[in-house]
């Protein structure tokens, strides 16, 4: 309303300035005024300019304003800001990291943050990513492939899985994506309507809700069973609704390592086919594999599709071929899903609409050669045994794990991150398991080299007397 005013007094100036000033300098009102006004008319028209300059001041004083709070407002989404505002955390640890290993140096600061491989992968990925460089022409080994993948590459995938798991799969069966988190991204375009659900078991990993958001989606979770961290299964029963499109599970777990033995995934199984009949509507189990290599004491990781016809497998060579950085890994949607061929076709327009495209060329060629290989298990398992037992020794409280790489653990007060703040005092960075869904907890990626473990080890026997003396210092700077 006042810019409605001031606008309309200010036009009405310039209008009269106009009028009595051709030239346009308003100096000259005064100059003139004598010759033009009355000694009356003066000192109202000299009333009338103050105010009209006043109003023209707070008018552009309000415009611009506005122009700002409207650039505040809607510059950026409101699902942006919500990302933004959660991943605060992760910057930050970033960030901070790359600071203290400044001050301190990188190896005086012990980062157990990211789920970053410490592990080289094996030698053949280097020597065939080579003879293929050397071997195909450039054009057709950089272009574009099918939005799915190549042909010759996905019957590759297939033949490996069926020799591993007893299974029938075919080319069309696999979509290779870029890595398991375009793969979730690709499915979850694919099969959700705004509003409808996303259902998984805390703690989890933290991006599942940001990929739920991006198909406009929502993703609820179980709540955790602190002493096993292994689903709670009546929960998951009495959690299931009609907008329960997906159920997602991950095992090996991130962050806490636990497995979901065969009784687990066949009783999931089986409350999904009631859940289903009960609200005659399609259930998914999408199983998030990224660390399905990663097993220790002889644990088994059961292959889902055999427990449950709808089910989806998102894979990815990040963990298994120590190859992060490449992006690369594939679906499995078999054939006995229902609507396999709806949901074929729209994996394929998903990939290209999200802006993947493809997945990465070269390396589709590289795991397809190298899918039967493996990284160092054994090192993984050493800095597991190794850390698990020291911290059990100062008296953490935390699971053993029987996969994955990191270990799950209950912080020392309630505020997990306060607790990390604590930490760094001590040049251990840590994760603050608020945001996998668990408050109370930290995760410690034990995916680092042997020397950085052994190192942080007084450090995190001194941040556990800090907290049961209250009175011991940091570590010495």
């Amino acid at each position: 309303m006042f810019l409605k005013k001031a606008t309309k007094k200010w036009e009405a100036f310039v209008n009269v300035q106009k009028l009595l000033l051709p030239e346009g300098d308003f100096r000259l009102l005064f100059e003139k005024a004598p010759l033009l006004w009355s000694e009356e008319e003066k000192c109202k028209g000299l009333v009338l300019a103050v105010k009209s300059m006043l109003y023209g001041f707070l008018f552009h004083m309000k415009v611009t304003e506005a122009f700002y709070k409207k650039g505040e407002q809607n510059m950026i989404s409101h699902n942006m800001k919500k990302l933004i505002e959660k991943s605060a955390g992760i910057s930050a640890l970033f960030t901070e990291a790359k600071r203290m290993k400044q001050q301190y140096g990188p190896e005086n600061v012990y980062d157990f943050g990211i789920g970053n491989p410490n592990v080289k992968a094996p030698e053949s990925i280097n020597k065939t990513a080579i003879e293929i460089l050397q071997r195909e022409e450039s054009l057709l080994l950089h272009g574009y492939t099918d939005t799915v993948g190549y042909a010759e590459v996905r019957k590759k995938i297939a033949n490996h899985l069926n020799r591993r798991f007893d299974t029938d799969f075919a080319e069309d069966n696999i979509v290779m994506t870029v890595g398991a988190a375009g793969g979730l991204n690709v499915i979850f375009k694919v099969l959700l309507n705004p509003e409808e659900e996303v259902l998984t078991f805390a703690p989890f990993f933290s991006e599942y809700s940001a990929y739920a958001m991006n198909a406009g989606a929502v993703l609820n979770a179980v709540a955790p069973n602190l002493e096993t961290f292994l689903p709670d299964l009546t929960a998951l029963e009495e959690s299931i609704t009609e907008k329960t499109k997906i159920v997602l599970i991950n095992s090996p777990n991130n962050p806490t390592g636990v497995v979901y033995d065969e009784s687990i995934i066949a009783e999931i199984g089986c409350i999904l086919e009631e859940k289903q009949k009960e609200y005659g509507t399609s259930i998914y189990l999408v199983a998030d594999e990224p660390y399905r290599e990663l097993v220790y004491d002889g644990a088994e990781v059961p292959y889902v599709p055999h427990y449950y016809k709808n089910t989806i497998v998102a894979y990815s060579f990040s963990k298994s071929l120590s190859l992060p950085g490449d992006r690369i890994g594939y679906l499995v949607l078999p054939s006995e899903l229902e609507d396999f061929e709806q949901i074929r076709q729209g994996a394929e327009v998903a990939t290209r609409v999200l802006g993947f495209v493809n997945a990465p060329a070269l390396q589709q060629r590289v795991v397809a050669e190298c899918c039967d290989e493996l990284t160092d298990v054994a090192f993984y398992d050493a800095n597991r045994e190794l850390l698990y037992t020291a911290l059990q020794s100062y008296g953490y409280e935390c699971i053993k794990p029987q996969g994955a790489f990191y270990l799950f653990v209950k912080a020392l007060e309630a505020d997990d991150n306060a607790f990390c703040q604590k930490a760094k005092e001590y040049r251990l960075l840590l994760t603050p398991a608020t945001g996998f869904g668990c408050p109370g907890y930290v995760r410690i990626a034990y995916c680092v080299s042997r020397q950085t473990i052994e190192k942080a080890l007084p450090a995190f026997e001194a941040l556990k007397k800090y907290y049961e003396a209250d009175t011991y210092g940091s570590v010495d700077a």
